[in-house]
């Protein structure tokens, strides 16, 4: 949307229904040929505002969603201006003679026409508001959509990140339960081992006594028995 644009158009319009507005008062004091080109000025007029209305309802496709309804609300009140302003022209070119009557009946038709399609504006107003609204609420519902996927994505990974890490906890208290058993091994050798120290000390010292009550018998036998 270009807020420029819009704001161009909205003068436009301004300036229109401002011409517009004053055309039924005084095609109420005309008569004659005067009053039909008043009556033919204000068609123009109300033809071209009309056109107005429509570009700003395109301008307003692309506006924000708070903007664009707010005005949209503003063009349908502008749209009832305008056929209020109708009325009022309808209602002085009934005031004409035979000549006037003709007029009116041409005016009619396209009064009936000039209403018809604010009807259709105000409708597609409408419809293009709901459209704009199933829109954004298919685009709320594809990105929901994105984030459960996301999310069951990471769920995954997660459960296989903790699988993972569940069997290295496994095989770490493996490990543990081996490393027990085999400190439970060391334990008892080392506890056998000791016993034979001990075992292989008294052993050693026993033959060590033994060896010194030989030589002590020997040294008695040879030096002192002799004599």
């Amino acid at each position: 949307m270009s807020s420029e644009e819009f704001e161009k158009l909205h003068e436009i319009y301004r300036s229109l229904y401002d011409e517009l507005k004053l055309m039924p008062d005084r095609a109420s004091r005309c008569h004659g040929e005067e009053k039909k080109r008043l009556v033919r000025l204000f068609d123009e007029r109300f033809g071209e505002a009309e056109e107005v209305l429509q570009g700003m309802d395109k301008e307003l496709l692309g506006a924000p969603s708070t903007f664009r309804n707010a005005m949209t609300t503003k063009i349908r009140l502008y749209r009832r201006d305008l056929g209020k302003l109708q009325r009022d022209m309808k209602s002085t070119d009934l005031g004409l003679g035979f000549p006037g009557r003709l007029g009116d009946g041409r005016h009619s038709v396209y009064a009936s026409q000039n209403e018809q399609s604010t009807q259709v504006q105000s409708q597609r107003a409408l419809l293009l508001q709901g459209t704009e609204s199933l829109n954004n609420a298919s685009q709320s519902i594809e990105r929901s959509q994105r984030i459960a996927v996301e999310t069951d994505h990471i769920g995954r990974d997660i459960i296989e990140e903790l699988g993972e890490q569940r069997e290295q906890l496994d095989r770490t208290r493996d490990r543990l339960v081996h490393t027990g058993e085999n400190l439970s091994r060391s334990r008892k050798i080392l506890r056998s081992m000791s016993r034979r120290l001990v075992t292989n000390k008294l052993l050693l010292s026993v033959i060590i006594l033994m060896e010194l009550a030989i030589l002590g018998a020997v040294v008695y036998l040879k030096f002192f028995r002799s004599k």
